[in-house]
């Protein structure tokens, strides 16, 4: 693993490629003081990006949302991103992509003007792709707890301490994720994954609101199973009643792709075992993730 931290060094910081060492920001930079930025993660599968398109136009809403005045074109970003992937040895990488509102010559909440943004990104190893088959898929446990964090959730902020807390809750439980619920007992999402109930072979998962991270995986995987037909899908609310009583439950984000989950709160999830949907579903989504 040594030889693999040293091998995937190279990063970009401002317009250069560097070592991961050599690579400084200003302790003023406000991503750094306020988490005042806007980050991705985009998978890429020895050399083929997974939904890249749609991560750099969710990207450019979120500093849009935030006012962050950044313009790297799509081709701009893309060779950041293949030029990462080159310089790094391939494979299977993560590639982090972030954007800071810059440095300042101050500590002051309101928004400089005349600052340059901070742009970084590197790569990191991830998993083979998963496999549609329940006999090899990583099957997750999860606990549940209510949602506390911001109300501006649709935002891919870098400020992540609300889900970072969250995830450390489910973590020390000894679980791979945390289901949250706000006050009125409504499935929102995972603290970093997007999050599904399988009913009678109806796939059920929250609309888009100011609650939820509007998931690239997400995106894609319904757009998939819309275009397919086979398996119905329905965008609603979705209590934690009919979450404990499901057949199944998913999450998704870009590095699990759709994660089935066996266990939630210490109880099996319907009867405890990988789901027949979910294996049409990912079969589907391996099929198709290279189309966005």
């Amino acid at each position: 693993t040594d030889g693999l931290e040293f091998v995937m060094s190279i990063v970009f910081l401002n317009g250069s490629y560097m070592p991961m060492d050599e690579a400084k920001i200003s302790p003023m930079d406000r991503g750094f003081l306020f988490g005042d930025g806007i980050y991705e993660v985009i998978p890429s599968y020895d050399g083929k990006l997974v939904g890249f398109a749609p991560h750099i136009e969710r990207m450019d809403q979120g500093m849009d949302l935030i006012g962050i005045k950044f313009g790297y074109s799509q081709d701009e970003w893309r060779a950041v991103c293949e030029n990462l992937i080159e310089k790094n040895g391939g494979g299977n990488l993560g590639i982090y992509l972030h954007v800071s509102r810059g440095t300042d010559s101050k500590r002051f909440h309101a928004y400089p003007e005349g600052v340059e943004a901070t742009v970084f990104a590197f790569v990191f190893e991830i998993p083979a792709a998963p496999v549609a088959d329940k006999a090899v898929a990583k099957a997750y446990k999860v606990s549940s707890t209510e949602d506390l964090r911001w109300k501006r959730c649709n935002i891919k902020s870098t400020a992540l301490l609300g889900n970072v807390m969250h995830f450390q809750q489910g973590y020390e439980s000894g679980n791979n994720e945390i289901i949250l619920y706000n006050a009125d007992g409504e499935m929102t999402e995972g603290s970093a994954c997007n999050a599904y109930i399988v009913k009678d072979g109806v796939v059920i998962t929250p609309p888009l609101d100011h609650q939820i991270l509007p998931g690239i995986t997400r995106l894609m995987l319904l757009d998939i199973l819309a275009k397919d037909g086979s398996v119905k899908v329905e965008e609603r609310i979705v209590t934690m009643d009919e979450v404990r009583n499901a057949d199944e439950i998913w999450l998704t984000s870009s590095s699990k792709e759709i994660a089935p989950v066996v266990e939630l709160d210490g109880q099996p999830v319907g009867d405890g075992q990988i789901g027949a949907t979910w294996e049409k579903a990912q079969a589907l989504y391996s099929a198709g993730k290279y189309n966005y």
